[in-house]
This record gives C-alpha cells, sequence and structure tokens, in this order.
C-alpha cells in the first residue's frame, strides 16, 4: 500500500494505493496520527484501493470518530464491491 498525501490548508487528502489490510493498516493510521494532526478535514481517495479488511475498516472507523470533534472525514471514489 501506498499514500499520497496532500495538503490544502487545513484539510488532508489521502490517496490510498494497494491493500488496506492487517499489515497495512497500522501505516495508515500512523499517517492519520501524524500527517493530519490540526487538519478539521480528512479526504480519503478510495480510488485505487484494491481491497480492504476489517483491520482497515477498524482505521477508517476510528479515524471518523476522532474527525467528528473537530471537523469531517470524507471517503471518494469508493468502488462498489
Amino acid at each position: 500500500m501506498t499514500i499520497d498525501i496532500k495538503k490544502n490548508g487545513d484539510e488532508v487528502t489521502l490517496a490510498i494505493v494497494g491493500r488496506l489490510d492487517t499489515l497495512t493498516s497500522p501505516a495508515l493510521d500512523k499517517v492519520v496520527s501524524e500527517e493530519c494532526d490540526g487538519a478539521t478535514g480528512i479526504i480519503m481517495d478510495m480510488k485505487e484501493l484494491e481491497y480492504i479488511s476489517s483491520a482497515g475498516l477498524r482505521v477508517l472507523l476510528g479515524t471518523h470518530k476522532k474527525m467528528q470533534r473537530v471537523g469531517f472525514l470524507r471517503l471518494t471514489n469508493v468502488g462498489e464491491s
């Protein structure tokens, strides 16, 4: 998995490429903690995401919970399956 990070003021866009699973979800959690600290908006672009496991979903839910207090989390380009 790779994560392309783009900052625009207090919003951060994370483009996730590859698989978000048990092995890679800690990396996303770390990026959210370090790169998105102080952000009021996080946009996760899922266009190139091939697979997401329950471990990846836990990171998304945790990020959503955190962002509800300070702003928003938006998922874009989510696939149908």
